[in-house]
């Protein structure tokens, strides 16, 4: 398994308890759109994938993470 897949199975585990409308997650999944996550929720969100990868998502990368795709590949990114 790559560490690209692995980060995405992390982080599709740590949106299950943010993921209210129960709906199907993939890379094109987006916060705002299809789990319709409102600030506060990113918020804790953001702070949980902190900790979990023990990285800093700065809030310019924030404005321009839209999808669960794009986040992997910050993930991916910080960690390298």
């Amino acid at each position: 398994m790559s560490d690209r897949t692995a980060i995405y199975d992390t982080i599709s585990d740590l949106v299950e308890p943010f993921n209210k409308k129960e709906i199907a997650l993939s890379e094109a999944t987006t916060f705002q759109g299809d789990l319709e996550w409102d600030s506060l929720t990113v918020m804790d969100f953001v702070a949980a994938i902190e900790d979990d990868f023990d990285i800093i998502i700065t809030m310019n990368m924030q404005a321009e993470i839209e999808t669960i795709g794009q986040l992997v590949d910050a993930v991916v990114k910080l960690k390298g």
